[in-house]
């Protein structure tokens, strides 16, 4: 069953989501640090504004923000992404991240368009990255026949689109579907774009810890392909 494109996201009703969005954004920006926000903004290229919160501090605010709430069902886990997306700075959009990544399993293929919507929304590798590996990669891990939608995500004009198709499989190991991992690979072989090029190694280094002679003779047979930045990526911790 594709669900790829199935009707407009919408932020369903979720009491869960009111109490966390009222509790994040005042323990968030009760904690924000103006000094350190400009040059976190300036490292991720002005991709969003920043409160200034530094990974183990904003991970230690949320552990106080959800604390004492109950698991999400899936319309809680769409209104609180959609709502965080929804707000200006960085931090709130990593907070939904975190949140998906824990509670992905409460979630059924028909979120798949909403995870797409996150993935083509103020888009950069900071939360492309964590969505392609633990959100969409668990959603197809659970339902393989996303795999058509991966097939159509990864001839996607949008580079988010084609590089989360890349790495939704980064954490399957042994049940990575090598074939068409390979395919992906060559699909975005010639891309011009420098995140896809780095995804193309990157996925290719992860599945190499599983199976290093699959890599080398897939790189053996077709290396002339691939741009040498993703040949070096892929063959970093296995060699030639």
């Amino acid at each position: 069953m594709s669900v790829t494109g199935a009707g407009t996201v919408g932020v369903p009703r979720s009491e869960l989501a009111d109490t966390l969005l009222e509790r994040l954004t005042v323990t968030y920006a009760s904690a924000a640090d103006p000094e350190r926000a400009a040059p976190m903004r300036a490292y991720m290229k002005d991709v969003a504004p920043f409160l200034g919160l530094t990974t183990p501090v904003r991970r230690a605010l949320s552990r106080t923000v959800v604390a004492g709430t109950p698991r999400p069902d899936e319309a809680d886990c769409t209104a609180v992404a959609l709502r965080c997306w929804q707000l200006p700075q960085r931090e709130y959009h990593y907070f939904a991240v975190d949140y998906l990544r824990r509670h992905v399993g409460r979630c059924s293929s028909a979120f798949l368009p909403v995870a797409r919507h996150l993935v083509t929304t103020v888009s950069w590798w900071d939360t492309v990255d964590a969505l392609a590996a633990h959100v969409v990669g668990g959603l197809v891990a659970a339902d393989p026949e996303l795999r058509l939608d991966m097939d159509a995500w990864i001839v996607d004009d949008d580079l988010w689109v084609a590089r989360t198709a890349l790495l939704h499989q980064l954490r399957f190991k042994d049940r990575t579907d090598t074939e068409r991992l390979f395919a992906y690979c060559l699909r975005q072989s010639g891309h011009p774009d420098f995140f896809v090029r780095k995804a193309i190694g990157w996925c290719l280094r992860e599945y190499a810890k599983t199976d290093p002679g699959a890599v080398r003779a897939f790189l053996a047979r077709e290396r002339g392909r691939f741009a040498p930045l993703a040949v070096r990526e892929a063959l970093k911790n296995i060699g030639a």
